[in-house]
């Protein structure tokens, strides 16, 4: 466990490359106020935290994104930030705990897997005001077919407000994206590994299937997919959020059925989908997740031809932004395109390779979702 306190943080260097937008397609919301000491006080004693999964906050993912919005917080609000970061699951409850003590007035738990621990410290807190990202905070409530406790929608603490995004939306313009370039080159193969079976991950996966489907219907085109059945909700997983010997053999594996284009869901594991493709030296490229890729890690920007990006940085940021007005909400969030809280990155130095007039096509694929003329969910839609 690691606990630190950092006042006015300047300069987050990934904040302005998360915040890249796929050209024609809209841009990315623009958190305000956007320069240095413009918001306005706090209230007084307000101290914001944030506790991340077990990925830790260098994962170049969620948990990075995460701590650069409430960096940006502490830096324009001229306050103390306490971030604590997890080395495994067994942290979440005694970091919750730690910054209990501290004395934090508002905590943010990066991720799905920490939502019990989260919901047991809200409980205990009532005093206390949390967010938590890809979850509801819904445990109990129903009962599943096993007997055991699910969620029934509602969050099971009255002072957690969820973070959440309808990824889906963003996952199909990348599918779409994937297959046009895989059918460019010839190969007409795409792929995806996740890390854990959990919908924060399967969401991507549901929108990036569709996407490729999209694309072989409006072609006529014959893209094939592996890694993920979208009817069955079954597919490839590397089952772990690390980058090791077990996630780049599944990323090998799946470049050895011939994809040239791979999408990792899982944080880190793109570093072993990176390896196993420059091991492979076949001209495969892959796909980013979270953050803008290609920016939060200039040593993979040569492999990323485009990132699906959830704006966690600018959710933080605003959730940050209400409690320290003391306007703190807990009405779920919910990201999508329309809202700018999900979209596809730039396309950066793979933007003079593509496809004649794939970026309008993904604009205009972009405005039908958003107008409703074309439907994309998953049975993790938030």
């Amino acid at each position: 466990m690691t606990i630190s306190r950092t006042k006015k943080l300047v300069g987050v260097t990934a904040a302005a490359g998360i915040l890249l937008a796929l050209a024609g397609c809209g841009s990315a919301p623009e958190a305000s106020p956007t320069e240095s000491g413009a918001a306005g006080p706090a209230v007084e004693g307000f101290t914001p935290c944030i506790v991340s999964d077990d990925g830790g906050f260098n994962d170049k993912s969620f948990n990075q994104s995460a701590l650069e919005g409430m960096q940006k917080d502490a830096d324009e609000l001229d306050v103390d930030l306490i971030d604590v970061e997890s080395s495994s699951q067994n942290d979440y409850a005694p970091n919750l705990e730690n910054l209990v003590a501290e004395g934090c007035t508002f905590i943010v738990s990066v991720g799905f897997k920490l939502s019990a621990d989260t919901v047991a410290s809200a409980l205990a807190n009532p005093d206390i005001e949390y967010a938590i990202i890809d979850d509801r905070a819904d445990n109990t409530g129903a009962t599943g077919d096993d007997g055991k406790d699910t969620g029934d929608g509602k969050t099971d603490a009255p002072n957690i407000k969820p973070l959440l995004f309808d990824t889906v939306q963003a996952a199909y313009l990348g599918g779409y994206a994937a297959a046009a370039w895989s059918a460019a080159s010839g190969v007409n193969s795409v792929g995806t590994v996740g890390g854990i079976p959990i919908p924060p991950v399967t969401i991507f996966m549901d929108g990036y299937i569709d996407g490729v489907e999209k694309y072989n219907e409006d072609k006529g085109a014959s893209v094939a997919t592996y890694g993920w059945d979208v009817a069955g909700q079954t597919g490839q997983f590397t089952n772990n959020f690390t980058a090791n010997d077990d996630s780049k053999q599944a990323m090998q594996t799946a470049l050895d059925q011939g994809v040239d284009v791979l999408l990792p869901v899982g944080g880190p594991i793109f570093q072993s989908a990176a390896q196993a493709i420059r091991d492979t030296d076949n001209g495969a490229v892959m796909l980013g997740v979270d953050s803008d890729l290609a920016v939060a890690d200039p040593s993979v920007a040569d492999l990323v031809l485009v990132s699906i990006m959830k704006r966690i940085d600018t959710a933080v940021y605003d959730a940050t932004m209400a409690a320290a007005a003391d306007e703190f909400d807990v009405a779920p969030y919910i990201g999508t395109l329309e809202n700018e809280g999900v979209g596809l990155s730039s396309f950066h130095d793979f933007e003079s390779q593509l496809p004649e007039g794939l970026v309008d096509e993904l604009a205009a694929l972009q405005e039908q979702i958003i107008s409703g003329d074309i439907e994309v969910t998953s049975p993790s839609s938030p």
